[in-house]
C-alpha cells in the first residue's frame, strides 16, 4: 500500500509471493489490527463525534508519478493536509495510489457489505506533529489514509491527466514528472465516512493507519480501467507481466468496530 520503505522480502500478487503467502514473511500478517475490511451495517454504529473530514488540497503539488511494481504512485510535495474524523490534529498529504482488478467485480480492497469494486483510489497522510516519516509509522497513529472506491461508470474527468501519462511508467522501476491535477477533485461530493483502526495493506503490513473510507463510490470509465491494466510488473527487458489484481482480501475486525458519521 504505501511504498516508503523496502519490505525485507520480495512480494506481490501472485499465487507464490501473494497474500496467502505473506505471514511466511510478516507476522502482522495474522495480526488483529489488520486491513482492509469489509465494512456491514451490523459491524458500524454512528458516533456524533465525528467531526467532518477538511481537505486542505490546494497546496497539493504532485513531483513525480512512479511504477513500483505493486502499484502506480504519486508522490506530493509540503503544504496540503487532512484534519477532522477522528485525528487528533493535522495530517501531511504524502502520496496516493490505486489499487484495481482483471474483472468488473475485482479490484478494490475494502468491500461494503461483501460487494467489491473495480478499483480503490488510496490518498496517504503522515501525523503532521510528528517531524519525519519514520517516527510517525513508529506510532499507532501516524498514519490517516483515505480510502476511495471506484465503481464503472462515466470517466473520470480528475483521474485523467494521471492516467493519460501512464505510459511513461509502464514498467516497474520507471518515474517520470507528474502532471498537474487536483487531488480534492478526486473525491466524492458527499461528506459520510468509516473510520478504523488499522493497518497498511501490503507488507510489512504495519498496524498504525486510521482508515477513513469514503461511503460515496466514485464513477471510473471503462477505458481509463483499462489504462491501469496495461501497466506492467515487471521491468524492462523482463517478459511482460500485467500488474493487474493488486488487492489484499479483507481481515477479521477481531471485535473492532466501524464508525461512522452518519445515521
Amino acid at each position: 500500500m504505501v511504498e516508503f520503505y523496502t519490505a525485507s522480502h520480495a512480494w506481490g500478487y501472485g499465487p507464490e509471493d501473494g497474500p496467502e503467502r505473506w505471514h511466511e514473511h510478516f507476522p502482522l500478517a495474522r495480526g488483529r489490527r489488520q486491513s482492509p475490511v469489509d465494512i456491514r451495517a451490523q459491524d458500524t454504529r454512528y458516533d456524533a463525534a465525528l467531526r467532518p473530514l477538511q481537505f486542505s488540497y490546494e497546496a497539493a503539488a504532485a513531483q513525480s508519478l512512479a511504477n513500483s511494481g505493486h502499484t502506480v504512485q504519486v508522490q506530493f510535495g509540503e503544504g496540503a493536509a487532512l484534519a477532522g474524523g477522528p485525528l487528533a490534529g493535522p495530517y501531511r498529504l504524502a502520496q496516493l495510489h490505486l489499487h484495481w482488478g482483471s474483472g468488473p467485480e475485482q479490484g478494490s480492497e475494502h468491500t461494503l457489505e461483501g460487494r467489491r469494486f473495480p478499483a480503490e483510489l488510496h490518498v496517504v497522510h503522515w501525523r503532521a506533529r510528528s517531524p519525519r516519516l519514520s517516527e510517525a509509522l513508529s506510532r499507532p497513529d501516524g498514519l490517516a489514509v483515505v480510502a476511495v472506491l471506484l465503481r464503472l461508470g462515466a470517466p473520470c474527468p480528475a483521474l485523467q491527466p494521471l492516467l493519460g501519462a501512464l505510459g511513461s511508467v509502464r514498467t516497474r522501476g520507471t518515474r517520470a514528472p507528474c502532471p498537474a491535477f487536483r487531488p480534492r477533485e478526486l473525491l466524492p461530493a458527499g461528506g459520510d465516512f468509516w473510520t478504523y483502526p488499522g493497518s497498511l495493506t501490503t507488507p510489512p503490513l504495519l498496524e498504525r493507519v486510521t482508515w477513513l473510507v469514503l461511503r460515496e463510490p466514485v464513477a471510473i470509465g471503462a477505458e481509463q480501467l483499462r489504462a491501469l491494466r496495461g501497466l506492467l510488473s515487471s521491468a524492462a527487458g523482463e517478459p511482460p507481466c500485467p500488474l493487474q489484481d493488486n488487492w489484499r482480501p479483507c481481515q477479521p475486525l477481531h471485535g473492532r468496530e466501524p464508525r461512522g458519521n452518519f445515521r
